[in-house]
């Protein structure tokens, strides 16, 4: 605290603002989950229809992942994510007004479109605001938003929806996403540009080991295709992905499983869905943040610490299965919280490793690649439970579903990601191995 004190702190108040960017970010996306019953009722959707709703939105979200990434790169974190938090509230506004299923999926396509950049801009500003010893508590701060954004989200969305209708849980969202563009517009700079960061934080980051501002002198493809050979990359970007299956299933359908499968209310669904949400956020910022920095300040392996959390908390995942065995809401949501709470604690791990082993230049399209993936798994869970749900008549298929993929990406950080040290420079491997 001392030190902190003496160097200053305008590095947490950034970090502070890229969590309550992550935090609305998320009201917009699991506002459809809590509006699903009333939407179901109101357009005679299916369970199949409701899947596909949940997954517009990361169709376009993952397809502008890559492209996005390199655009990061080469324009910047304050530039992109200025526009990004513009169209958010765009985007939720315009759901607002929705007429029918076409209205609704295209909507939330243009939602995806919007908020592409969040995620690998975050983490391209945490590399460049934060040393390497402190980069797991400021990576946790806005992982921790999207969870936490479950146990004040789904609620006061709730509220909104049965008080008020569902229109209004999209507009609620939508006012409080211009209200952010409006804060970041005034307040983020990146550190070389910040009037505000002092000449002695600023010696304090940089010599901690932050990610040095600038472009690569590689080409965007080069750079991309360079990355794509590497082992690393691929790790890290299976292992996420899995990670990501699990996420997003909880993130669109738990809502919508304890209303159907275990016969409660919105109201009531909503009090108990935040309860896996509620721990899983404090495992994040306790256990995915700050532990791993302490961890490091005493002197740990880097490699080792980050792994050992990473996959750790990948296996307390699988707690997932436990679920399928029981028709008990409390233990349904005891094995729940289980699982999200290790996800949770692995998720910060796996968003500040690109910022780590990336070339300079490169951590937004590492940042791309990795989430590409992963919300791959956001467009193709949602539709799987729906269609597995539908077939059955029973969520016990496709937690095993889940519960099985987690299985393929622990085996991926743990053979596959290998040490988590920077990638080389393209230019600097003209005359050395292939990459590892």
């Amino acid at each position: 605290m001392a030190q902190t004190e003496l160097v200053g702190r305008r590095r947490w108040v950034i970090g502070f603002l890229l969590g309550a960017g992550i935090l609305i970010n998320y009201f917009d996306r699991v506002n459809i989950s809590v509006a699903a019953p009333q939407l179901q009722q109101e357009f005679g959707l299916t369970p199949a229809d409701l899947g596909l709703l949940f997954s517009a939105f990361f169709w376009s979200y993952a397809i502008l992942q890559i492209p996005i990434g390199i655009v990061l790169d080469r324009l910047g974190v304050m530039t992109v994510s200025r526009i990004g938090a513009f169209l958010w509230g765009v985007a939720s506004g315009i759901v607002a007004f929705a007429t029918g299923f076409g209205f609704i999926f295209g909507a939330r396509v243009l939602l995806g479109v919007a908020e592409a950049p969040a995620f690998p801009a975050n983490s391209k500003a945490t590399g460049y605001w934060f040393p390497r010893g402190e980069r797991a508590t400021a990576t946790a701060i806005f992982d921790a938003a999207a969870k936490f954004s479950n146990v004040i989200g789904v609620p006061l969305v709730a509220v909104a929806v049965v008080t008020l209708g569902w229109r209004w849980g999209f507009g609620l969202t939508a006012i409080l996403s211009f209200a952010y563009f409006v804060a970041y517009w005034l307040i983020y700079r990146d550190p070389s540009a910040d009037t505000k960061l002092t000449r002695e934080e600023r010696d304090y980051i940089r010599k901690g080991g932050a990610t040095p501002e600038g472009e690569s002198e590689a080409s965007p493809i080069g750079m991309l295709g360079y990355l794509l050979r590497n082992r690393k990359v691929w790790g890290l970007t299976i292992g996420f992905a899995a990670y990501g299956y699990s996420f997003y299933l909880f993130l669109t359908w738990l809502p919508g499983y304890l209303v159907s499968e275990m016969h409660m209310s919105i109201i009531k669904s909503a009090g108990y869905a935040a309860i896996p949400w509620l721990f899983a956020t404090i495992s994040d910022l306790v256990v995915g943040g700050w532990l791993i920095d302490h961890l490091l300040a005493k002197g740990y392996d880097d490699t080792k610490t980050r792994k050992t959390v990473l996959v750790g908390g990948m296996i307390l995942g699988l707690a997932v299965f436990g679920a399928t065995m029981t028709a008990s809401p409390v233990w349904a949501i005891f094995w729940i919280t289980i699982a999200l709470s290790g996800l949770a604690a692995a998720a910060p791990v796996g968003w500040s490793i690109p910022s780590l082993i990336a070339p300079r230049g490169g951590t937004g399209t590492i940042g791309g690649v990795m989430n590409f993936f992963n919300n791959l798994m956001g467009a193709v869970a949602p539709v799987v439970t729906g269609f597995v749900v539908g077939a059955t008549n029973s969520f016990s298929l496709a937690f095993l579903v889940a519960g099985v993929v987690l299985l393929i990406g622990i085996f991926s950080f743990v053979v596959v990601l290998g040490k988590i040290e920077p990638i080389p420079e393209p230019d600097a491997l003209a005359t050395a191995p292939a990459p590892a």
